[in-house]
C-alpha cells in the first residue's frame, strides 16, 4: 500500500539534497541527476560540492552548515531562487555525524554534537521549507534515519537516539502533511560504506555501497513508501527484534554483538 503520492518520473523535478558532499546524499543526488531531475547539492565542505557541479552539468551547490540556523534559512532562500519551476519536489536530510560511544566513555561535547547534526538540523531545515511546501500544497519530506534508532544497541549512546527522534518526527510530520498532499518519507539503512561506518571496528554484516543504497531510496520514493529500509535480508530481523519484550532483547542483542 502506498501512504505517498508515488514519483513516476524525476525529469524536471527540483530536488534539495542536505548532507549531499558524500557517502549516501552523494551517491543518490548523482543517480537523480542522472534520472533529469534539477539537483541542488548542500553541505559544508564546498570543495566537494563544487566537484559534483562540475562532475553532473545542471546542477547546482549551496553552502551551509547545518548546526547554524541562520545558515539553513539562507540556504533555503537560495534554493528557492535557484528552483527551476520556482518550486521544491523533494527535500531529503541526509547531513549525519556517527562515532561510537558507551557509557564508560561518555563525551558530553561529543553527545551534543550528534544531536546538533543528526537532529537539530533537520529542525532548522523544517523551519526553512515547510511554508513554501504548505503553500504549494504538495513535494515530500524525507529524512535519512538509521535502523540504529529501533532499539538501543551498544556503542550507539550519542547515535542511536538521535536516529529514533528522526523515525518519531517523520511520523509526526506525516500526520499533520499528508492531508496536505506532502510526502514524507524515513529512511533506514543498515550498514552502508561512507566514511562515518569506517568508524566501525567490527565486522559490518550485509553491507551496502553507497550507490546500492541510493537505488533503494529512490525506488522506495518511486513506490510512494512511507519507510523505506533496506537491506530487507537485514533490516527485517532486527524489526523482529523490536517486538521482543526487554528480557528477551537485552541477552539477544549482547549474544549477538558480544557486548
Amino acid at each position: 500500500m502506498s501512504l505517498n503520492p508515488p514519483i513516476t518520473h524525476w525529469a524536471g523535478r527540483t530536488v534539495w539534497l542536505i548532507g549531499a558532499s558524500t557517502g549516501i546524499g552523494r551517491a543518490t543526488a548523482s543517480r537523480l541527476h542522472a534520472l533529469g531531475a534539477q539537483v541542488i547539492v548542500s553541505a559544508r565542505n564546498e570543495a566537494a560540492l563544487r566537484a559534483f557541479v562540475v562532475q553532473h552539468p545542471g546542477s547546482e551547490a549551496v553552502v551551509l552548515d547545518v548546526v547554524d540556523a541562520a545558515s539553513v534559512k539562507l540556504a533555503g532562500e537560495r534554493v528557492l531562487a535557484l528552483a527551476r519551476q520556482g518550486r521544491l519536489d523533494m527535500v531529503v536530510y541526509c547531513a549525519g555525524h556517527y562515532k561510537p560511544m558507551r557509557a564508560q566513555d561518555f563525551d558530553l561535547t561529543e553527545a551534543m554534537r550528534h544531536q546538533h547534526i543528526n537532529y537539530d538540523g533537520a529542525l532548522y531545515v523544517l523551519d526553512a521549507v515547510l511554508p513554501t511546501l504548505l503553500q504549494q500544497g504538495g513535494g515530500h519530506l524525507s529524512l535519512v534515519a538509521s535502523v540504529a534508532g529501533f532499539r538501543g544497541l551498544p556503542k550507539a549512546l550519542a547515535y542511536g537516539p538521535t536516529k529514533a527522534a528522526l523515525n518519531s518526527l517523520a511520523e509526526t510530520l506525516y500526520l499533520d502533511l499528508s492531508p496536505q498532499g506532502i510526502g514524507v518519507s524515513v529512511i533506514n539503512p543498515g550498514f552502508v560504506a561512507t566514511p562515518m561506518t569506517a568508524h566501525n571496528d567490527f565486522s559490518m554484516p550485509a553491507l551496502l555501497t553507497p550507490e546500492q543504497a541510493a537505488h533503494e531510496m529512490i525506488s522506495g520514493w518511486e513506490a510512494g513508501a512511507f519507510e523505506i529500509h533496506f537491506p530487507r535480508r537485514f533490516t527485517l530481523w532486527l524489526k523482529l527484534l523490536r517486538h521482543l519484550p526487554h528480557a528477551l532483547y537485552f541477552p539477544a542483542v549482547r549474544r549477538v554483538t558480544g557486548q
